[in-house]
């Protein structure tokens, strides 16, 4: 038999190695483990600004609901739209190179439409062409006391380590934290363009499909809308598709309000293109068109991705609305199908980034896929994987429909960090192999990140950012 100080030693001996096998797994989940945010917003719904919040601009027929993009392929021609409500004249725009005296006119081609019991006012589209890289541009609409002026500045000549700053917000609405969400970019001064990841106005979630909201909306942003392009993605709020209302034409509002440059990517669709800005290559899909094999969505991303030029635009986005990776209860796997049609692809060609919104809350994930799953050998967890995108959801824009609170326990090893507040993001592109993402919440003040990351690019420095 052993003696008791013998067996007092070997429980101390096996008790000290529980304790640091104990650490050791600690220490180890430490490391897998992501954050989900202690901060807590009220989850109630979020209330929508009254029509009148927004007035048109004074003067007769005034130009409003400005709003540019990208009008080619490569950063030297903008869209230039806006509505006159009552006749559609005068229809061209007038601009000029800052510091300089010659002034240009460009026409624009007007379009129309009616939805249900709502008529549009005339919605204008001009594309300005052949304008200088890295210039500052004045443009002016309307005439008399209507004429209103606006500017912006084109980005500079593509190039592998060209600087550039994008917002990101997605789910926007029109409600008093969409207000908050919006304010709080537009005092960020690092902006220069806006990725934006779809569901604008929310007009569908009034009765009748209030068209209304379109134009308040559109007032809404002009402020920066005006000044800076914005990259459009097409969310689920943007169907609009009505038939007990005699509305089976999907997307209408959204497509005669709101153009891209879709030709110049070889796309059939304005809901599927791409644009190159400055040192990144953005992709945009659409979730709500067909995207399974041979369609026509398939059939161009599949010919896209090898177009892309890493030693020219060395960072890869891609921009859609409903998320690949989301580990909130709201709209769990949506996204699902799309992620096993295009995911492959995504990292065979080693996407730095995808943004995604429609889950009202913020979520940053590790980079990871799951390309390895087929229906027989049960790989179906998601695994860490160096040349996979990191996905983004910011949703988070502050819409009528409220925030996403309901976040799946425990948290999966694929989510880096998740919290159920509105904010906007900022992507500082700073060269060819860093680049720099924060999240900001509306409660905090400007210069605060609730969430930053350095990201690597995947082509030219494919290192892990958590080591």
């Amino acid at each position: 038999m052993l003696s008791k100080s013998k067996l007092g030693d070997m429980v101390a001996a096996v008790n000290l190695v529980a304790f640091f096998l104990l650490l050791l797994l600690n220490i180890t989940g430490a490391r897998s483990c992501g954050v989900t945010s202690p901060f807590v917003r009220k989850p109630q719904p979020s209330v929508d600004l009254s029509l009148d919040t927004f007035p048109p601009p004074p003067g007769y027929n005034a130009p409003e609901q400005v709003h540019i993009t990208q009008g080619d392929h490569d950063g030297r021609s903008v869209i230039v739209s806006w509505v006159t409500p009552l006749e559609p004249h005068p229809k061209f725009v007038t601009h000029w190179e800052a510091n300089r005296k010659t002034k240009h006119k460009t026409h624009s081609m007007i379009t129309s439409y009616k939805y249900y019991n709502y008529s549009s006012g005339y919605i204008h589209h001009a594309t300005i062409k052949r304008l200088k890289y890295d210039t500052k541009y004045f443009y002016e609409l309307g005439a008399g006391n209507a004429t209103r002026r606006f500017s912006f500045s084109t980005p500079p000549k593509v190039g592998p380590d060209v600087p550039y700053t994008f917002g990101i917000i997605g789910d926007l609405g029109q409600t008093v934290d969409s207000n908050k969400t919006f304010e709080h970019y537009v005092s960020n001064s690092k902006g220069q363009a806006m990725l934006f990841v779809g569901d604008l106005s929310y007009a569908d979630d009034h009765l009748l499909h209030d068209n209304r909201r379109w134009d308040t909306w559109g007032r809404f942003v002009e402020k920066s809308t005006a000044y800076q392009p914005w990259i459009w993605t097409a969310g689920n709020h943007e169907i609009d598709f009505a038939p007990e209302l005699g509305e089976t034409v999907p997307f209408k509002p959204y497509l005669h309000r709101y153009q891209v440059p879709y030709k110049a990517s070889q796309s059939t669709s304005p809901l599927w293109y791409s644009v190159k800005r400055a040192s990144a290559y953005i992709i945009v899909l659409s979730s709500y068109s067909a995207y399974g094999k041979y369609t026509p969505q398939y059939e161009w991303l599949k010919k896209e991705l090898p177009k892309v030029n890493r030693a020219e635009t060395p960072w890869l986005i891609v921009l859609l609305h409903s998320p690949w990776y989301n580990t909130n209860g709201y709209h769990y796997m949506e996204g699902e199908s799309m992620r096993v049609t295009f995911e492959p692809w995504l990292v065979e060609h080693k996407v730095d980034v995808v943004l995604a919104g429609h889950v009202h809350s913020y979520e940053r994930t590790k980079r990871v896929s799951n390309v390895k799953y087929n229906i027989t050998n049960g790989l179906s967890s998601p695994v860490k994987d160096h040349s996979a995108p990191i996905y983004i959801t910011i949703g988070d824009g502050g819409n009528i429909e409220g925030i996403a609170n309901r976040f799946i326990e425990p948290q999966p090893s694929y989510s880096a960090y998740r919290e159920a507040s509105f904010g906007h993001a900022i992507l500082e592109i700073k060269n060819r192999t860093h680049a720099l993402f924060t999240w900001h919440r509306n409660q905090d003040n400007e210069p605060v990140a609730a969430d930053s990351k350095w990201l690597f690019n995947r082509h030219w420095y494919p290192e892990e950012e958590d080591s």
